[in-house]
């Protein structure tokens, strides 16, 4: 079997879709993801250590899966090229946090209300990441010369991202929440999770409906980033989707478990801009050199490492 042919049989996707649906719904409906309350620092970083587990367990498994059916070599490369993806859409995933901090911040969100906001905000990624993933695949299939431009795109992006690091989006101005509000009947307060209520028989929607507005349209604005990023680590549509769907499963347990101490790592949005033009770059140079996945892996690693360790050094000498 050639290392470039998917591996995702029917039952695997299945298999795969099962498990993501039936952790959605203990989440939901056992693990008190439908009460409101405060998630502490333990509990986030519980369910941190648990989806990273779940991320190692199942990569575990897809090697000794073809290890026994394609052999060691396509086993090794596909279990790397998950391995790799993961690193890059979790990385990536941090930026969503520092966003979704100042959309919190910025709605006076209550603690105890924003868990509600990113479980359904989680849900809408899924499906988004779900539809872009497939389109995407099936684009880069029909067309190979499109990953250029996903490269020059990330390159692109990634400078654009090293320029504006310290700049805060002006959320006022964002045309969607600016169109929400001109056409929806918003009421002045939060009234509890809900995001909606019915006042005389008329419907009128929350603030936390506007919230949930806007974290979709991040997600979706992140999306259009990460994607075409794992797509120069591997163009295999279930690696792609496996990698992606975990990073986004773990992104509300990583909110809650950075949301303190986010301002600690103010220097990570210039580690997640190298890495973006780093990953365009090696889309861009592939006609002459083709960087090894191991090798992205490490440069993927000591760029995040570096910028978490600078951001530690600067503000522990801020705080002196």
């Amino acid at each position: 079997m050639n290392a470039a042919i998917p591996i995702g049989e029917p039952w695997m996707w299945g298999a795969f879709i099962g498990f993501v649906l039936v952790m959605l719904a203990l989440d939901l409906f056992v693990f008190g993801g439908n009460k409101a309350h405060k998630v502490s620092v333990k509990e986030a970083a519980l369910w941190s250590l648990a989806w990273f587990s779940l991320a190692l367990i199942f990569n575990a498994g897809l090697w000794w899966y073809l290890n026994g059916t394609v052999g060691p070599e396509i086993a090794e490369r596909k279990a790397l090229e998950f391995f790799t993806g993961y690193l890059i859409e979790k990385s990536l995933s941090v930026d969503n946090v520092f966003v979704f901090l100042l959309i919190f911040t910025a709605f006076h969100v209550p603690t105890e209300y924003q868990r509600r906001a990113l479980v359904y905000g989680v849900l809408g990624a899924i499906v988004m990441r779900a539809i872009m993933i497939l389109a995407g695949a099936w684009v880069v299939r029909e067309y190979s010369w499109v990953l250029y431009l996903f490269g020059a795109f990330l390159v692109i992006t990634g400078l654009r991202m090293l320029v504006m690091a310290e700049k805060q989006p002006d959320l006022e101005k964002n045309p969607v929440l600016k169109f929400a509000r001109r056409h929806l009947r918003i009421t002045a307060d939060y009234h509890g999770e809900k995001f909606a209520v019915m006042k005389d028989g008329v419907r009128y929607f929350t603030p936390l409906f506007l919230v949930l507005i806007m974290i979709e349209v991040t997600d979706l604005v992140f999306a259009v980033d990460s994607i075409p990023a794992i797509f120069a680590i591997t163009t295999d549509p279930f690696i792609v989707f496996t990698s992606n769907l975990f990073a986004i499963l773990g992104l509300r347990a990583l909110y809650f478990l950075l949301a303190d101490v986010a301002d600690r790592f103010h220097l990570l949005k210039y580690g997640l801009a190298m890495v973006l033009t780093f990953i365009g770059t090696k889309m861009l140079i592939m006609p002459w050199y083709h960087v090894p996945v191991a090798a992205s892996l490490a440069i993927v690693a000591v760029l995040i490492g570096a910028s978490v360790i600078a951001s530690l050094i600067a503000t522990r000498k801020g705080s002196i």
